[in-house]
């Protein structure tokens, strides 16, 4: 994210927040699950990598494809009534096809090295496309006297999330796997060696949103590790804050220069 949205309604303020922070937390699941899909793609154990692909694609469907749709029910036609917005929309709702077509990429793909290649390719259209609503479209809205975006995401969960707080719910891909994240469908745990996370990469204002959307796709038994160039300690708080006890959580380097911890989920 590189622009600052201003709203000058509070409610309108809030809910870019909230969209920006839901943008954030997809972008973290879908870099987990890419990262174990590309993992796994050579790997001796073919369950594993089929249980992967069924994830991420399971992910697509149920989570980034509503998100899509409510967008092109709420925030999309009323750019497209801005005369700056209409070709932006256009381009917009291109980029939707092209993401689900990615995703069908993914899930026919002949090898999973292949299908490891469209989801990393998934991955590069999916962050360009965020930075495009976060960038472009909500600020456009946000400066029109005639629109309010907290009214147009009135009850529009897809678009705002909301329902990662606290953890708890259920990993999106069970219903494919019946397997949390780290599983294959024979039962047996994923091979040794986590998915990293740089964050020092991340704008800062999104870091956090992002580190959580990716620990919301950790299951039991797997783990992420993220690196960071500071000593982490106030997302390690607010992780055993949203979700207490779900993570064992040690320092692989502690400094001078990068902090690389690892959070593993407790079975």
């Amino acid at each position: 994210m590189t622009t600052l949205t201003i709203a000058s309604d509070p409610a309108d303020a809030e809910a870019i927040d909230a969209v920006e922070n839901h943008h954030a937390q997809m972008s973290g699941e879908l870099t987990l699950l890419v990262a174990n899909l590309a993992n796994l793609a050579n790997a001796a154990d073919g369950d594993a990598a089929i249980s992967a692909r069924r994830r991420l694609v399971a992910w697509a469907r149920e989570s980034l494809v509503p998100h899509a749709l409510a967008e092109e029910k709420t925030l999309y036609p009323a750019a497209r009534e801005l005369t700056e917005g209409r070709l932006l929309v256009d381009a917009m709702l291109a980029e939707h096809v092209a993401i689900v077509a990615m995703v069908d990429e993914v899930e026919k793909a002949d090898t999973h090295v292949a299908a490891a290649a469209a989801g990393r390719a998934l991955q590069a259209l999916f962050a360009v496309h965020l930075d495009k609503e976060n960038d472009q479209v909500l600020p456009l809205l946000a400066a029109s006297p005639n629109h309010s975006i907290a009214r147009l995401l009135e009850g529009m969960h897809e678009v705002l999330g909301g329902g990662h707080e606290g953890h708890g719910h259920a990993d999106p891909a069970e219903s494919a796997t019946g397997h949390g994240a780290s599983s294959c469908d024979c039962g047996t745990v994923d091979p040794p060696g986590n998915p990293e996370l740089d964050v020092r990469v991340i704008p800062h204002a999104i870091r956090h949103a992002t580190i959580f959307g990716a620990l919301d796709g950790v299951a039991p038994g797997a783990g992420l590790e993220i690196v960071a160039d500071h000593d982490p300690v106030p997302l390690l708080n607010q992780v055993q804050q949203r979700s207490p006890g779900r993570f064992d959580i040690t320092y692989l380097e502690r400094g001078p220069v990068d902090f690389r911890v690892q959070f593993i989920a407790v079975s």
